[in-house]
């Protein structure tokens, strides 16, 4: 069974089932879930708990055993099993779907993933674990619905805010739903419960965004020309060091050219993934990057790296920041539009 995040309280409310996989590009919302689940599963007589973490060399052994494994005193389990790669293998594949095909009252158990590809979501252990247990995609709303969002969840601690005030939360917080959960919070704090008006806001919501070396890769990546331009201007008036900015780049840039350098050699791409260190939930971001970065492309980039490293170090004339913008402006438009502006 698939659901929504927003139907999960209400589905708890009728029943509660062995089996629960979490999966999506939002730690919050992912948090916010398991909590509810296990909330609930304690309150219906799961009392123990053992968590699994699947790291390289795991053993799948340990799942099927903590299923059969009683507690002495006779209570019910709740198998916290995580993991980050999304991807079990061929043995852990088999152990979850020999987990299906035998679900016990007894153990509860709980899977968290990382967001997951339409391939991933066609594997037939990941169709097993739907058809057998609850299924919940938690994925960040579009900037666009997040004032949305932000208006709910006023909603939950009885207030409310016109539609300006929650576009003006929204743009603060950069669409960083930890964030805009702190400053919710923030305000539930400051002001009673009812209509909060545009000053309140503004004087209680503190500029959050994440002017950070994370965000910029992220922006990169992604090719969010907006974020990408604004983490570099607040990069600059923090005054961040110009060779960790640099750094952070061209580490993107790099890894990136080796990739589809081997994917125009005909190598697999999760292979290559894996050989680029490219683990979790980075590997949809990179390889959205992938489909819009050819090699010429990210070899142009290498270059103007190098080009920078040079000014960095005297050699030339030039604003750094203002290369380290036309470089991220190459990465970030799409082909046609880099090439005609020379970009």
């Amino acid at each position: 069974m698939l659901l929504r995040g927003e139907q999960l309280a209400a589905h708890l409310e009728r029943e509660l089932r062995p089996l629960y996989v979490l999966y999506g590009d939002e730690p919050l919302l992912v948090i916010e879930a398991a909590d509810t689940i296990r909330a609930k599963a304690r309150a219906s007589g799961y009392t123990e708990r053992e968590v699994l973490t699947v790291l390289p060399q795991f053993d799948w052994g340990q799942l099927l055993a903590a299923g059969g494994n009683m507690s002495l005193f006779g209570d019910r389990k709740l198998i916290d099993l995580r993991i980050p790669t999304g991807k079990p293998g061929k043995d852990g594949g088999a152990a979850l779907q020999q987990w299906c095909q035998n679900l016990s009252a007894d153990n509860l158990l709980l899977i968290t993933l990382p967001e997951l590809d339409w391939r991933e979501e066609k594997a037939v252990w990941f169709t097993a674990l739907v058809n057998a247990g609850v299924a919940l995609k938690l994925n960040a709303p579009p900037l666009a619905e997040l004032p949305g969002w932000i208006a709910g969840r006023l909603r939950r601690q009885q207030q409310s805010a016109d539609l300006d005030s929650l576009k003006f939360i929204a743009e603060r917080v950069e669409g960083n739903l930890l964030a805009a959960h702190q400053e919710i919070q923030k305000l539930g704090l400051l002001y009673p419960a009812g209509q909060l008006n545009a000053t309140q806001i503004r004087e209680a919501v503190l500029n959050v965004a994440r002017y950070d070396i994370d965000g910029l890769r992220e922006a990169l990546l992604a090719g969010d020309i907006g974020r990408l331009t604004r983490t570099l201007d607040g990069l600059m008036q923090e005054g961040e060091a110009p060779p960790l900015v640099l750094w952070a780049m061209s580490e993107e840039i790099r890894a990136l050219s080796t990739i589809r350098s081997g994917m125009d050699g005909g190598r697999p791409l999760d292979q290559l993934l894996k050989d680029a260190k490219v683990w979790g939930p980075r590997q949809m971001p990179v390889k959205k990057a992938l489909q819009r970065l050819d090699t010429a492309r990210l070899e142009t980039a290498l270059q103007h790296a190098g080009r920078i490293d040079r000014l960095a170090k005297g050699i030339g004339q030039g604003n750094l920041w203002e290369e380290f913008l036309r470089l991220g402006l190459s990465l970030c438009a799409d082909g046609k539009f880099a090439a005609r502006n020379h970009i």
